[in-house]
């Protein structure tokens, strides 16, 4: 399939007729490629038929086929790169793509997400996000609103059955309030149902070593001493993720007596917390480390352990609901992605489009 797609950009011809054999296609007029016969057919690149919408009756067969071919070239690359080899335009393209999307969403079934996965998403400078809610069964993003308010939410609830909330057993989240209130307005029992993802819990107390680190290097500059000097990150890693190379290096720091080595053991402890099986175990480990991280004499250290403990509730439903958005980061990873080989969107809703193309896990080919 590669080398067809670097020959047909490469060709200065425009080549209209076409063998397939499946959707592997070979340009016989310009290439000579006679050695799969298959049916012979041409390709329509009319603008007419991306502007128009088509029900599965108006399509004949050579366009679908061309469709389907267009759908998997646009699955596999940027958009740019899709209008080079399709030797079709931008605004076709999209044209494309929106189609599919539409069809794929008006096709989907109704089911029930047992557990779903609630993140959101950067787009812009200037603090412009989006909410995305994925199942984390599928890894599929089954909704995405603009902003990241309580009523991003409430349109994905909104859209549910009654028995699809019902139906929802577990809701992984970070700690946004407006996400807390719109679940618990929404979905039955959801007090029971909220887990509060590990990830971001920990990331909130690792920002608060990062603080008593630039918090300590600052006061030993002040009297010359370098100690802490390019060591930001090595207090960021959990103790197997330190690299082997600056592992000396780090046993060295940790023997110091230093703050921020304090700061980064009662991080390291936090962790132990999602390894108990028992919610009594782990309750009676959260006091003991919730003890130790408010009597610190750290003071960022002492307000994360606060922020935690307010929602320790739900953070401890982990040992009911075993969930963790560790999937919605996973599709946030694969949505920048997509946003870095556009190199940016300057509509949102083509943004959107792209993500339900290529993470929507949606039936995108025509009839």
């Amino acid at each position: 399939m590669s080398d067809f797609f670097d020959k047909l950009t490469d060709c200065e011809h425009g080549c209209s007729s076409v063998l397939f054999s499946g959707l592997l296609a070979r340009s016989r007029t310009s290439y000579g490629y006679a050695h799969a016969p298959s049916i012979s057919l041409t390709l329509y690149h009319n603008a007419d038929f991306f502007d128009q919408e088509f029900t599965p009756t108006d399509l004949t067969q050579p366009t679908q086929l061309f469709e389907r071919l267009a759908i998997d070239v646009l699955s596999q690359c940027d958009v740019s790169g899709a209008t080079r080899i399709l030797r079709i335009s931008w605004d076709e393209a999209w044209g494309l793509m929106e189609r599919a999307v539409k069809r794929g969403r008006e096709r989907k079934a109704r089911k029930v997400v047992r557990r779903i996965g609630v993140d959101e998403k950067a787009v812009a400078k200037g603090h412009k996000y989006m909410t995305l809610v994925c199942d984390l069964d599928k890894g599929t993003v089954e909704h995405i609103a603009e902003d990241r308010k309580k009523e991003s939410l409430n349109n994905y609830y909104d859209g549910l059955s009654k028995k699809q909330l019902n139906g929802i057993e577990a809701v992984a989240m970070d700690m946004w309030e407006p996400y807390i209130q719109a679940t618990l307005a929404r979905v039955p029992d959801a007090a029971e149902k909220i887990v509060f993802d590990r990830f971001h819990v920990m990331g909130y107390v690792g920002k608060a070593v990062d603080t008593v680190r630039k918090q300590e290097h600052r006061e030993l500059m002040e009297s010359g001493d370098e100690t802490l000097k390019g060591s930001k990150y090595l207090w960021l890693y959990s103790r197997e993720n330190v690299p082997d190379r600056r592992r000396n290096e780090f046993n060295a720091l940790k023997r110091q007596e230093l703050k921020v080595g304090r700061a980064w053991a009662i991080k390291e402890a936090l962790r132990r917390l999602w390894h108990y099986v028992y919610p009594a175990s782990g309750w009676k480990f959260w006091k003991q480390w919730y003890f130790w991280a408010t009597h610190s004499r750290l003071e960022p250290i002492r307000k994360a352990a606060e922020t935690v403990r307010r929602h320790i509730d739900n953070i401890l439903t982990y040992y009911q609901h075993p969930v963790t958005n560790a999937m919605s980061e996973g599709l946030n990873s694969k949505i920048q992605k997509i946003k870095s080989m556009a190199c940016g969107f300057r509509n949102i809703e083509n943004f959107k489009t792209a993500i339900y193309f290529r993470c929507g896990g949606l039936e995108l080919y025509p009839c």
